[in-house]
């Protein structure tokens, strides 16, 4: 355990143990047809964390690799890892093979849980393959009788090891601690209801902070996580009213794509109590869609860099539309921030104003990039003044996160989110930096200019598209390039190619408005 008394700060693993000695008995998990109680999820995580330790010597391990199938050793792959005392990479299966190197490479995991062979250019990580025979030897008795004890762990390390897009080319790690962790889970929990007897869907990847709250959530509380096949994510009234889904965390994407093929009908999802929407903004039109779908549930919409333990402000929607706010954008607020961070809205100057960049700091910040430079230009002191970044740093508590969010302050603290105030975009809640797709672009022989951007459909989907002068290359080439380095998500629905410079603006650089412009005049 970390710490005594009920206000100690918990290590992420002690919130699902607290659950198994309170509620044994429930069922914790639902994935594929099998159903786990605490009690039986509990021991096949310990039955694999005597496995883990068997394939190294006994020793355990500072970082697991994970995989992100969905699938009982998955989860319980998780808890192992955190009952050693080690923090949790995930690996996010669909990512190209070179990625998941370059980030099995950064994070330095000293083993790997996969449901499959890796492949040869893949992590050079040692492998625990979590194959079918693993699951029934475990079940059926085949690991060590004797669960292995709990390792202790301090508040300050690390319980999950992200990768979010870097600009530079390379994905930067973000290490979210304990102590986070569980200031964030002492909020939601409280916030919404969570416990025995409510549902929550996981729709979230293991690879996304999304989930922490998704798995935790309802870990921390007694409640049961319920896994849907990915193909139901685009109807979700479907596996919502079959599995009495009480609570609910997406993208507001999801909204749209069940909204244009009927999947939304009038008082379908009668089961859910808490609707979350986040990653992206929350539109009217989106909120009034699926407040009509789930007339029950409370609606909010959320907000969190990954930099800040997933979530750092939330809006309750009034019950009543007509009592919703109207925004400049037409999205719906983020805010207020939570009660236990600190935030500033400043301009350019640092000044506070009613509309500049997001700031924020508090038990749920994180420590800093786990490659030191890439804190450059993140971190400003008590006073607002930029902080010397080099080998070694470590912020201070005091210290204020950059998010790079443009903000909007209404009374009472209400905050909108208005956009970015770099090039990092988010479609469908995954997050990327402009430039490492950009990048990867450019390192194409007689590729001159390249450019990309992010594009709102007539559907209302975003979507990405990419410009580049120099020798013209077939559209499936460039993209066959790219899903070589990125994951999918990450490749531009569409290429161009232009004869002509890239528009500039006064100051000699990419002028990215007049560009997309010029695309959006060009689809009309």
């Amino acid at each position: 355990m970390t710490g005594e008394g009920p206000g100690a700060p918990r290590a992420l693993y002690d919130w699902f143990a607290a659950s198994v000695r309170e509620h044994g008995e429930r069922v914790a998990l639902e994935t594929g047809g099998e159903r786990l109680t605490y009690r039986e999820l509990d021991a096949l995580s310990a039955a694999l964390a005597a496995e883990i330790l068997a394939a190294r010597g006994g020793r355990a391990p500072r970082r697991v690799g994970l995989t992100t199938a969905s699938g009982p050793l998955t989860y319980a792959g998780c808890l192992a890892a955190l009952r050693l005392g080690a923090a949790v990479v995930p690996l996010n299966h669909s990512f190209p093979a070179v990625r998941l190197a370059a980030i099995a490479r950064a994070a330095g995991p000293e083993l790997y849980l996969t449901d499959r062979a890796p492949e040869p250019e893949g992590p050079d990580v040692p492998v625990l393959l979590l194959s079918e025979d693993l699951l029934a030897r475990l079940r059926g008795g085949g690991a060590a009788k004797d669960a292995p004890p709990r390792v202790p762990t301090p508040p300050a390390d690390i319980a999950y090891l992200l990768f979010t897009s870097g600009s530079t080319g390379t994905p930067k790690g973000v290490p979210v601690t304990h102590r986070g962790i569980d200031a964030f889970l002492r909020y939601v929990i409280d916030r919404y209801a969570l416990g025995p007897g409510c549902r929550m869907a996981q729709n979230s990847g293991l690879a996304f902070d999304a989930s922490v709250l998704e798995l935790f959530g309802a870990w921390g509380s007694g409640a049961t996580l319920v896994v849907p096949p990915r193909s139901e994510l685009p109807k979700p009234a479907r596996f919502v009213s079959r599995e009495a889904i009480t609570h609910w965390f997406s993208v507001p994407s999801v909204i749209t794509m069940a909204d244009l093929t009927g999947g939304l009908a009038p008082g379908s999802m009668p089961s859910l109590r808490w609707s979350l929407f986040g990653g992206e903004q929350l539109t009217v039109q989106q909120a009034r869609a699926w407040r009509t779908a789930a007339p029950r549930s409370v609606v909010e919409n959320v907000y969190g860099p990954t930099e800040l333990t997933i979530l750092s402000t939330q809006y309750r929607l009034p019950d009543r539309v007509e009592d919703w706010p109207r925004t400049v954008n037409g999205t719906l607020p983020i805010g207020p921030v939570y009660p236990h961070l600190d935030h500033q809205v400043v301009d350019e100057e640092g000044n506070p104003s009613d509309v500049g960049e997001l700031r924020l700091r508090g038990v749920q910040r994180f420590g800093g990039y786990l490659d030191g430079s890439d804190n450059r230009g993140r971190f400003l002191d008590a006073s607002g003044r930029p902080v010397e970044t080099g080998e070694g740093y470590v912020p201070d508590e005091k210290h204020w996160y950059r998010t790079g969010d443009l903000v909007q302050v209404l009374e009472g603290g209400v905050l909108v989110h208005l956009g970015r105030l770099d090039q990092q975009v988010k479609i469908m809640g995954q997050r990327m930096e402009i430039g490492e797709i950009e990048a990867v672009l450019r390192e194409q022989d007689d590729i001159g200019q390249v450019a990309v951007v992010a594009l709102r459909g007539e559907d209302g989907q975003t979507r990405l598209e990419a410009v580049y002068t120099g020798t013209a290359r077939p559209a499936a080439r460039l993209r066959q390039v790219l899903l070589e380095r990125l994951p999918r998500y990450m490749v531009p629905h569409r290429f161009t190619h232009r004869t002509e410079p890239l528009p500039m603006n006064h100051n000699g650089k990419l002028d990215r408005r007049v560009l997309a412009e010029r695309l959006t005049e060009a689809r009309e």
